[in-house]
């Protein structure tokens, strides 16, 4: 959902995500509708068919190679399998952000005695997952039609703890505004259980990179970051792994996720702690949002 006005920043933003995520011309339009909250419209070509956010945008939000659906097409997903690094057997997973279901669909094969919880404003979203990426949730996962932020608000009220959290909730722009300030991070944290991972997929390049790279040291102190067109966060409750123990998690995972293309050779040379913001970068919070930074207010 659209929080705010962002777009002073993304000519940059979008310019780290063209290299994987134009549209060829040529594709086919399968499927288009106004929602509540945007335009979405589905294409194929050459038999990857993909779902974004408004016509002319380029960006797309989930890809699906038809004759191998399981297969993670973007790298940001393959990099967000990294936090089965930190955690190799979460028990109960949250996904704030639902796009075609690549997310759940591959942590439900990886991980099929996980309960999962995958949150999705946007019900035009979820039925065109059903629909046109072949999504079907299992038996221990469920969809809740709803704001990720409101949602996580409720279930910390009510005491429910989560192994492992992964933020994927973008509009044709960015990230809402209000899922990207402290008080959000500050309402996720409280949902991890000990030792619960952190997963959130953001830019690789943005004006707000280093603001959002000050706002999570913040909350949870040193991060990893992963970057390959996005950047990924990865973060652990009680302090990051280190080398040697993402190693064996690695090992522990690989006969599983190396079938979606998230094979540890190419995935744990990326692991890097965030560093070098300036000492003084301001914080993202609900009053100081990002459309304040960014005007200058």
């Amino acid at each position: 959902m659209k929080r705010g006005d962002v777009r002073t920043f993304l000519p940059v933003a979008l310019a780290a995500l063209l290299p994987f995520a134009a549209l060829p011309a040529r594709a086919a339009e399968l499927h288009t509708e106004r929602s509540l909250y945007r335009n979405i419209v589905v294409v194929e070509d050459d038999g990857v068919r993909c779902m974004k956010f408004g016509r002319n945008a380029g960006g797309r939000q989930t890809c699906q190679t038809m004759n191998d659906p399981d297969r993670l097409v973007f790298d940001y997903t393959r990099m967000m399998m990294g936090a089965l690094y930190l955690n190799p057997d979460p028990k109960r997973i949250l996904i704030i952000g639902l796009g075609g279901g690549t997310l759940p669909r591959a942590l439900q094969k990886v991980l099929p005695d996980a309960r999962i919880d995958a949150v999705e404003i946007d019900p035009a979203v979820v039925r065109v997952a059903y629909k046109y990426f072949g999504f079907a949730p299992g038996p221990r996962t469920e969809i809740f039609e709803e704001d990720g932020r409101v949602f996580a608000k409720r279930m910390g009220r009510q005491g429910i703890k989560y192994d492992l959290v992964l933020l994927d909730a973008f509009d044709h722009e960015y990230i809402p505004e209000h899922m990207l300030t402290r008080e959000f991070l500050l309402e996720i944290k409280s949902l991890l259980a000990p030792k619960g991972v952190l997963a959130a997929n953001t830019f690789a390049t943005s004006r707000l990179y280093d603001f959002e790279s000050a706002t999570y040291y913040n909350v949870f102190g040193r991060f990893y970051r992963l970057k390959r067109g996005n950047r990924v966060i990865l973060l652990r409750e009680g302090g990051l792994p280190d080398r040697d123990e993402l190693g064996r998690n690695a090992d522990l995972v690989e006969a599983k996720v190396a079938p979606l293309g998230a094979d540890k050779e190419w995935l744990l040379p990326l692991f890097g702690v965030e560093s070098g913001w300036p000492q003084h970068t301001r914080i993202l919070t609900d009053q100081y949002s990002p459309s304040n930074l960014l005007n200058g207010s």
